[in-house]
């Protein structure tokens, strides 16, 4: 098993400039396990869908067609579940093994719109069907979808995505159009260790829904965690998970010298990487170790974590010129600050700093432009001259801006 997990350390800049003061690094860290098509853990799907009354038309037909092709990814030995809701909740189908998929497939085509919106129903109820199979025998997923506001009831979501988080289920959830809450999804998504996004048009619903599927079906190990060991006077500013998505991770401090953040479940053949800004302390010219990588994590149907350790390594030289950059680092650090400036801004517009999130989106389009990410700085600057002439983002451009920053270096990997 040593070469299940690949795990590689670089630096944004190698060598780097000896200095007599402190100066900034960038680190990525990268993990990449094996694909493992032969040994793929079966899966606990629940499907927790919203059918309220603002889900009719094309936005239902288009969540029963993705649902019913979903379910033909799904093998006889995976347990699946549907759970609808409105203001009220019915589970249509308990969680069961697949075998036959005529059942699922008619409940799928029985579902209609009605009523109100309270997610925490359906949500509940999805983790009721969910522990009925949960267990290190199989991989644990709640397919959240929903078009609209949730009201009264987001701490009780909160409160059953970490329960879900916390037993190993994890949570995509996804919003459809315009009128739902993106933080709140956001949270559930992250309370779970899970996913959230943003589905603009009905017909993406199923792209999305067989993403979640196959990502889950692809993988490999749970419970992915990262601990940094670093020498005295290497001190990180700020972690940024870069692949899949972007998201600032954060890190819990290990007394005065180490941190460790989170990475999840990791898939076959999917690099996940983490991006940290940290202050390295003056160096003269050599080669030092700056710190330990050990990420911890544990195989699909093994019990026994299993842990890599690797040096990081820093190169210091006196003549430094700037073909040291490491164009594929830089490059992640700069969308990762195209990240930074849209949430930055989009938090100062909310709250009435009109002049902060304008300028902030208008560096973050000039980042994008130099990353060749057109049509994104061509919205961005359309953003910023709105609040210009005293208009308000609206609740569209706020999610497509918020959720396509995400996936820049999604996107980076389909070029």
């Amino acid at each position: 098993m040593s070469d299940f997990v690949t795990l590689t350390c670089r630096w944004g800049r190698m060598p780097v400039p000896a200095s007599a003061s402190p100066q900034v690094g960038y680190l990525l860290v990268e993990a990449v396990a094996q694909a493992s098509p032969t040994t793929a853990m079966p899966l606990n799907l629940c499907f927790v869908l919203d059918r309220s009354g603002s889900m009719q038309g094309a936005k239902l037909e288009s969540l029963k067609a993705a649902t019913r092709k979903v379910i033909e990814l799904l093998r006889p030995q995976d347990v699946a579940a549907i759970v609808i809701f409105d203001d009220t909740v019915q589970t249509l189908v308990p969680a069961t093994p697949v075998g036959d998929r005529s059942a699922l497939l008619a409940a799928v085509d029985s579902i209609t719109e009605a009523g109100g919106t309270a997610m925490s129903l359906g949500m509940k109820a999805g983790q009721v069907e969910l522990q009925k199979y949960l267990g290190p025998d199989r991989i644990s997923r709640m397919l959240l979808l929903t078009d609209g506001q949730t009201w009264g009831d987001e701490p009780l979501c909160r409160d059953l995505a970490r329960e879900l988080g916390q037993a190993g289920a994890r949570i995509t959830a996804l919003g459809l159009g315009v009128e739902w809450n993106e933080q709140l999804l956001d949270d559930i998504a992250a309370a779970s260790d899970g996913y959230s996004d943003y589905i603009a048009d009905p017909a993406q619903i199923t792209t999305f829904f067989q993403q979640a599927v196959q990502t889950a079906q692809a993988t490999v190990a749970t419970d992915a965690r990262l601990l940094l060991r670093f020498v005295r006077d290497v001190t990180p500013r700020a972690v940024y998970r870069v692949k899949p998505v972007i998201a600032n991770l954060g890190y819990q401090p290990i007394g005065e010298t180490a941190v460790a953040t989170r990475l999840g479940d990791l898939v076959g053949g999917e690099p996940t990487a983490i991006l940290l800004d940290v202050m390295l302390p003056p160096r003269a010219s050599g080669r030092f170790r700056i710190a330990q990588a050990e990420l911890h994590l544990t195989p699909v149907g093994q019990s026994t974590e299993m842990v890599i350790k690797q040096d990081v390594l820093l190169e210091v030289a006196d003549q430094v010129g700037p073909e040291s950059f490491v164009p594929g680092v830089m490059n992640l650090v700069e969308r990762v600050t195209a990240f930074k400036l849209q949430t930055r801004a989009l938090s100062e517009a909310a709250s009435g700093n009109v002049a902060g999130a304008t300028q902030k989106l208008r560096a973050a389009a000039t980042r994008l432009l130099d990353l060749g990410e057109l049509e994104l700085a061509e919205k961005t600057n359309q953003q910023a001259t709105a609040l210009e002439q005293g208009r308000q983002l609206s609740p569209e451009a706020q999610k497509e801006l918020r959720y396509a920053t995400r996936r820049l270096t999604q996107r980076l990997e389909d070029e």
